[in-house]
């Protein structure tokens, strides 16, 4: 693992790209707090506005530290916390003086109840006309699924993703990862990237709706675009690719591997790597089309092929020929890979640990500098920032507006 040094949020060694960009985000699970963690590593002040019971995630475990499941753990990183009731005035009465200084506001509360407390879009950007306002929801607001709730592996399986993943045994599966939260998540941050770039220009905000439906639609490639052509239904093959031949999974004497052939000259230098030439000239494999058209023959050929080979050593030999080419690793082992390390995306502060930041910048790196919050954690601080006075303080704490315990 890396470690990352601990510089706060306005030091000059790590400022990052956001620097100066205040966010509050009022969204909870997973999406909102995705896009938000986002913004925040790459320098954004983040003020993490949780209700009276805490973010769902807190619970969502174990594995726990502290009181806090991993879940929550793994996308709340580089923000402060104020739990903050929202549905009575005072709370919301807290919020528009927080948003008196803020550029971004993420919400994903249920269709409406931003609306119903008086603190919609249309309001606060009369109120904040610079705001750029972010809005995550399961369906959008209007059409015949307009204001429904949705969860990640719900929306899965609405939008199809479910139904091209998975063998003929299994059936339609659900990936393994909350694949359309954390994209819709990534979809938000570069929305608000987007509308504070055109806000230079405009000097105005402007409302920005994701929601998990449409990123999932956005996701079915190539198989969407396969279907607008032929209007084909995609069978499930598994971890074989609908277009592409060889591109799957496959057994060797010591481990799986996946090789992705992308093209004839690489399926021309795996046919050398092992051992069979000839197949490179085979009038049934010589083009993509022809692979594809024989996938099964090609399949079968290519795992007696394989058994006898080393997995770690052929997928060497193969990335050296040019075919991408690895091994089947679990979490533990990709996470502790050199490789990993040295991309410093394993990374470790005080007791947190997670991955790093993906995005790479030459001038303005994002990093990791603080933690996830504790419930509640910066309460006084924030408020303190405020102009709030002690006594003003200590009221909204006792009446629960501001909340010091779920």
């Amino acid at each position: 693992m890396t470690s990352v040094h601990n510089t706060t949020p306005r030091s000059p060694l790590a400022p990052g790209a956001l620097a100066g960009i205040k966010v509050i985000d009022v969204s909870r699970v997973l999406a909102g707090p995705s896009c938000t963690q986002i913004l925040a590593d790459h320098g954004a002040t983040v003020i993490k506005v949780e209700p009276p019971a805490g973010d769902d995630t807190r619970r969502w475990g174990p594995p726990f530290r502290d009181g806090a499941a991993s879940y929550y753990m793994g996308v709340n990183r580089n923000k402060r916390a104020i739990a903050l009731d929202l549905s009575v005035p005072e709370g919301r009465a807290v919020l528009l003086d927080m948003l008196a200084s803020a550029d971004v506001l993420v919400e994903n509360f249920k269709t409406g109840t931003m609306d119903k407390w008086g603190i919609g879009y249309d309001t606060l950007a009369e109120k904040f006309p610079r705001l750029v306002y972010c809005r995550i929801t399961g369906f959008g607001a209007d059409g015949p699924l307009g204001g429904l709730p949705g969860y990640d592996a719900v929306v899965q399986a609405m939008s199809g993703l479910m139904s091209i993943n998975g063998d003929p045994a299994s059936g339609a599966t659900r990936i393994g990862i909350p694949l359309v939260d954390m994209s819709t998540g990534m979809n938000a941050a570069l929305g608000v990237a987007m509308a504070l770039f055109e806000r230079e220009r405009s000097g105005k905000g402007q409302l920005i709706e994701t929601t998990l439906y449409d990123v999932a639609l956005s996701l079915l490639h190539p198989h969407g675009a396969n279907w607008f052509m032929s209007g084909e239904r995609q069978k499930l093959l598994g971890n074989g690719h609908p277009n592409i031949v060889p591109y799957d999974k496959f057994p060797t004497k010591t481990v799986d591997v996946f090789i992705g052939v992308g093209n004839d000259g690489q399926f021309r230098a795996l046919a050398n790597v092992l051992g069979r030439p000839e197949l490179g000239s085979d009038p049934r494999y010589e083009s993509n089309a022809a692979r594809r058209a024989n996938r099964e023959v090609l399949t079968q050929t290519l795992i007696a092929a394989l058994a006898e080979h080393d997995g770690e050593e052929l997928c060497e030999r193969l990335a050296k020929a040019g075919v991408p080419a690895g091994p089947v690793r679990d979490i533990g082992a990709a996470l502790t890979h050199p490789h990993t390390v040295h991309r410093e995306m394993a990374v470790e502060l005080d007791e947190y640990r997670g991955t790093g930041v993906p995005i790479k910048m030459s001038r303005t790196p994002g990093s990791v500098r603080c933690k996830p919050p504790r419930y509640g954690e910066h309460n006084r601080e924030l408020l303190q920032e405020l102009g709030y006075a002690d006594d003003k303080i200590a009221g909204l704490i006792e009446s629960n507006v501001v909340v010091e315990q779920p």
